[in-house]
């Protein structure tokens, strides 16, 4: 069985951080501006969570988040990276209705701010809740920053795989059955 892989995907380093500590299962996405055809779409479902650092925005995170995010100069990126977990994506719901997005504001990270601004960029295309089954990796991996992973698009492959083996889940299993459950009831109501 294949236990490494190089793909990955970007997301805020505090959101990551959120999903590594099990605050979360959930994010939220429209895609990044050089996304193939230009909409969201899953590129593999079993993935490395990627920290990234330049976009994030304290004012679009609710207060306990938005206090730990040191904004950084557009183009910055760290010279290493810390990849600490692995995630499998269980569930990709998309969402039409405004409501249905306010009604998950308890289940994430971004706070209304966020959600209204996501709306209205490419408003024709629906907002797509992710739901991750995140595990952590028996050691964090250090890895170099290369050039090719910049820009805003979701998924990279990075140049050297990293082992998933022996990665323990965040949420035991009936946990993140239940939240699941939860979330896709807000959803298909």
């Amino acid at each position: 069985m294949l236990s490494t892989t190089t793909h990955a995907l970007k997301e805020w380093a505090v959101a990551v951080d959120a999903l590594e500590a099990g605050k979360t299962i959930m994010l939220l996405r429209k895609g990044g501006i050089r996304e193939q055809g230009n909409c969201f779409s899953v590129a593999h479902h079993k993935v490395l969570l990627y920290p990234t650092y330049e976009h994030q925005k304290p004012n679009l995170l609710k207060p306990d988040y938005g206090g730990v995010v040191k904004p950084v100069p557009s183009g910055w990126h760290p010279e290493t990276v810390r990849i600490g977990s692995w995630a499998s994506i269980t569930d990709i719901l998309p969402v039409t209705e405004q409501s249905t997005v306010a009604a998950l504001l308890p289940y994430h990270i971004w706070n209304e701010q966020f959600v209204s601004e996501r709306w209205k960029w490419k408003p024709r295309q629906p907002l797509y809740v992710l739901l991750l089954r995140t595990y952590q990796l028996p050691e964090p991996v250090i890895t170099p920053y290369h050039q090719e992973y910049g820009g805003c698009r979701s998924w990279i492959d990075l140049v050297e795989p990293i082992s998933y083996e022996g990665v323990v889940p965040v949420w035991n299993d009936g946990q993140y059955i239940e939240q699941v459950r939860e979330i896709r009831s807000l959803i298909q109501d």
